[in-house]
């Protein structure tokens, strides 16, 4: 059951990596992990933001990042405002405040779309491991290492595995599309 097994610690991994792209999408709340992606020009490198501050949401509508190195206050700033998340930071000398604006009908569609890009994305790795795995089922079964009945019940294990991690991925991919949507 090994070839079970990798598929399904490749689905998982799928399934991981469509909610880290989740949350990256802006739901028109304040939530840190919006800036997972913003890179800052610091120490003579680009660093993920999370590397040189801390990001906080006080309340729904504003975000705090609080750098660790004050100097470091206008490369953040300029950082976020260059990204394309569409957001105008301010900053006050210690902190940069960046305020997360309600999304228009438009945009919150546009997500959607997005949205359901990334989950196709997921959904298509999701079966490239199960074609994998059948590959590698239907190589072990020329090979003689299984027989014909044990590489069907394999299969058919396999595809139940994917049609689970598929109702997944469709499922978090509902609740964010409402999360979206939400006014």
């Amino acid at each position: 059951m090994a070839v079970v097994d990798e598929a399904r610690s490749r689905m998982d991994d799928a399934v991981a990596a469509i909610r880290r792209e989740f949350a990256t999408v802006r739901t028109g709340k304040a939530v840190p992990s919006i800036l997972d992606t913003v890179r800052v020009e610091a120490y003579g490198a680009r660093m993920p933001l999370q590397q040189v501050a801390t990001i906080s949401a006080p309340d729904p509508s504003l975000l705090v990042i609080q750098p660790f190195d004050s100097s470091l206050i206008a490369p953040i700033e300029r950082a976020v405002l260059t990204s394309d998340l569409g957001l105008n930071p301010s900053n006050d000398g210690s902190v940069v405040r960046v305020p997360i604006p309600p999304l228009s009908e438009e945009r919150r569609r546009q997500y959607v779309r997005l949205l359901n890009k990334m989950a196709e994305e997921a959904r298509i790795s999701v079966r490239r491991a199960r074609q994998a795995a059948n590959d590698d089922i239907k190589g072990q079964l020329k090979a003689h290492e299984v027989g014909e009945d044990e590489a069907h019940r394999i299969m058919a294990n396999v595809q139940k595995l994917t049609n689970q991690y598929v109702g997944t991925i469709d499922e978090i991919l509902a609740g964010k599309e409402k999360e979206v949507m939400a006014i």
